[in-house]
């Protein structure tokens, strides 16, 4: 039997997760652009860095690693992850001739017909626009709404990740990428991962042990931990979108992130969240993990109970 029969007759198994889980880049082909007299003479564009505004700009004081000359070309290496949503591209910002230069994750948030958002309307809860049409086109899941809705995920995942990198500096921990900037359905964060392009790998393709084990438990912990202080949940928290980045955890992939003192549903999700780690580390051997009491924990530091 051929592997597209068996695939229709239903008995192969199927991916739990369908996006690509990549440790090495894989390169696209460049697509063929007309061209720019004013374009740079190496890389693919300009630095984009001048065209967000003070708001779309990552948390002041910005890290010495990040290159905000406006000499700097952005010049794309190839695709780190792809995803339901959006596609991860990593993107090194560099000034020509000179070794100033870092290496960027760019987030790239897909067109309308190609996006799978899914079980949006619990995440949404608690999201709203001034414009009472906007709400209700939104609501309708118009093409408009849809549109909306697609734009605020953007959004929403920058705002996450500026305020967990403020309040992370704070306590002394860093628990998400930092976010450079935002510029429309593009975000460009920080790349976890070496110097070479090697991305950082998942939680999920790791077998710690022993005292490893217990140092990434307590390292969630106090992620979630500033989560809740920042009154949200991640709200899609799995140990497929925690990286482990020489030895150091932080989330990733936060377009759901739940503000849970607004949303109907906030306890729920964040016991959902705490509940996919839990069980991991518990399935590698930690003993001694109480969800639900963790849960409430969070709950206290949110503000809510």
């Amino acid at each position: 039997m051929r592997d597209s029969e068996y695939d229709r007759a239903g008995r192969g198994r199927r991916r739990r997760f369908d996006d690509d889980e990549p440790r090495h880049l894989k390169h696209l082909p460049k697509v063929s652009e007309p061209s720019d007299v004013d374009g740079p003479e190496t890389g693919d564009r300009w630095s984009t860095w001048d065209l967000s505004q003070a708001g779309e700009r990552g948390p002041q004081p910005y890290p010495d690693w990040v290159v905000t000359e406006l000499a700097a070309v952005d010049t794309e290496l190839g695709i780190v992850k792809t995803g339901k949503e959006a596609d991860v591209f990593l993107v090194r910002r560099g000034v020509p001739d000179t070794d100033r230069q870092c290496l960027l994750a760019a987030k790239r948030y897909r067109s309308t017909e190609h996006r799978m958002f899914h079980r949006d309307v619990g995440y949404l809860e608690g999201r709203r626009v001034r414009e009472s049409r906007t709400n209700r086109a939104m609501a309708k899941r118009t093409g408009f709404g849809r549109e909306m809705i697609a734009g605020q995920w953007a959004a929403a995942e920058f705002a996450a990740l500026y305020r967990l990198w403020e309040v992370g500096v704070q306590l002394g921990v860093r628990v998400v990428p930092y976010p450079v900037q935002i510029l429309g359905t593009e975000l460009l964060l920080e790349f976890l991962g070496t110097a070479d392009g090697e991305a950082a790998p998942r939680l999920a393709q790791l077998r710690p042990d022993g005292a490893e084990l217990t140092d990434l438990w307590h390292q969630a912990v106090e992620a979630l931990v500033v989560l809740a202080r920042c009154g949200l949940a991640h709200g899609d928290l799995s140990p497929y979108n925690i990286l482990v980045d020489d030895g150091r955890l932080v989330l990733i992939d936060l377009p759901q992130v739940v503000d849970v003192v607004s949303n109907p549903h906030g306890a729920r999700i964040v016991n959902r969240d705490v509940r996919n780690v839990a069980t991991w580390f518990a399935a590698r051997g930690l003993a001694g993990i109480d969800a639900d009491e963790l849960t409430r924990e969070l709950l206290r530091e949110a503000g809510i109970r």
